[in-house]
C-alpha cells in the first residue's frame, strides 16, 4: 500500500514536471526576440548549457502539488513527488557534472 502510493507520487511528480518544462520552454520560445521554435529553443538550451535550468523552472509546479497533497494528508504522495524532484536534481547534476 505505502509503495503503491509514493510511486503514485513519483509519476505524479515526472508528470508535473514534464508539463512544467514544456511550458517553459513554449514560454521561452514565445518571448524569443528571434521567433525560435520549440524545437530550436531546446537545441538552443543544449548548446548554451542551460537545458538544466529549463528543467529546473520545469520543477517549480511539484512545490504546488507537493504542498497540496500535504494538505490533503496524503503524506505518502507527497513523498513520491519530492523523490521526483530529486530524481530530477540528480539528472541536471549529471548532465553537467557528467
Amino acid at each position: 500500500m505505502i509503495k503503491k502510493e509514493i510511486g503514485f507520487g513519483v509519476l505524479l511528480g515526472l508528470a508535473v514536471n514534464s508539463i512544467g518544462f514544456v511550458l517553459c520552454a513554449f514560454i521561452f520560445s514565445a518571448l524569443s526576440s528571434q521567433n525560435m521554435s520549440f524545437t530550436e529553443t531546446i537545441e538552443g538550451s543544449l548548446r548554451n548549457d542551460s537545458f538544466g535550468s529549463l528543467i529546473v523552472l520545469g520543477a517549480i509546479p511539484n512545490l504546488v502539488v507537493f504542498f497540496l497533497l500535504l494538505k490533503k494528508n496524503k503524506f505518502y504522495r507527497a513523498r513520491g513527488v519530492l523523490l521526483a524532484t530529486l530524481i530530477a536534481a540528480i539528472c541536471i547534476a549529471i548532465s553537467k557534472f557528467g
